[in-house]
């Protein structure tokens, strides 16, 4: 039998919608991280899942196995007592439907160190930085302008967000976010809905998120020139986001660099 210690506990869940739920998991030891990084989170096979989980048999010397899955942290980096989690569940998966099944108090595995280079600290002073997200992809972005506002009050340089979502309430974290961008002149946040048919009280922004990608439309939202010299574009979300806005920006100018000489266009494989 393979053991793996749970070595850390759910202190609080808030559910966005029926498969959207942000997780705050205190683990019993501090994992330090810079904000855009990840972690794995960890459960046994043994554990329970929500009823709207998809039928799976579990053979009994599969059941104390941990299921691990990477995930990046929404928390900012100053906060050393928890990690937060934004998730999204999938019925066919091995551990969103365990985790989406978990109680305030209940234990789980969180790795003991976060890993990832999409970063902030690849972008030079003074540049303006874009970061483009859907769904959960919004996840490693709330890090960063939660750890950059800890630190300066508000970001030092221009940095614009926008984040893509069938609905408006699937807009996680759209009350943080908004309310940064009310407290800070640096920032601003864009949310845009690609199916405003199924709501009658949604006045934003609409479309599919490449459809904004353009240089005018990106200028108006973002309130800075999209230029590769001035500007860092982030990507990070559904695999079609980034394919194609990797495409789109490249065509411009934008550079993914390597590993060792990172360029100015950074992408996150989020699937």
């Amino acid at each position: 039998m393979t053991t793996v210690p749970e070595n850390a506990t759910l202190i609080g869940r808030h559910d966005i919608s029926p498969r959207l739920t942000i997780l705050r998991v205190r683990p019993d030891v501090p994992v330090p991280f810079v904000a855009g990084q990840f972690t794995v989170l960890g459960l046994r096979h043994a554990a329970a899942r929500v009823p709207e989980a998809d039928p799976e048999e579990v053979p009994p010397e599969k059941a104390d196995r941990l299921i691990r899955r990477a995930y990046s942290i929404s928390s900012g980096s100053h906060e050393t007592t928890y990690l937060e989690f934004y998730i999204a569940l999938v019925t066919g998966g091995q551990l969103t439907p365990r985790l989406f099944a978990l109680k305030t108090g209940d234990r789980l595995f969180v790795g003991p160190k976060a890993t990832g280079l999409f970063t902030l600290d690849r972008v030079p002073a003074g540049q303006n930085i874009l970061l483009i997200a859907t769904g959960t992809g919004l996840a490693p972005y709330l890090s960063m302008v939660r750890t950059l506002a800890t630190a300066s009050q508000c970001p030092a340089t221009s940095l614009a967000i926008l984040h893509g979502a069938s609905h408006s309430w699937d807009l996680g974290y759209r009350a943080d976010l908004e309310l940064l961008g009310r407290k800070c002149p640096t920032l601003r946040y864009v949310p845009i809905v690609s199916r405003p048919q199924d709501e009658t009280d949604w006045n934003g922004r609409c479309g599919r998120l490449t459809e904004w990608l353009t240089p005018d439309r990106l200028q108006e939202v973002s309130g800075f020139p999209i230029d590769p010299a001035r500007t860092h574009v982030f990507l990070c979300g559904h695999p079609n986001l980034v394919e194609d806005g990797q495409r789109i920006f490249q065509e411009r100018g934008f550079d993914p660099g390597s590993r060792k000489e990172p360029g100015n266009l950074h992408v996150e494989k989020y699937w």
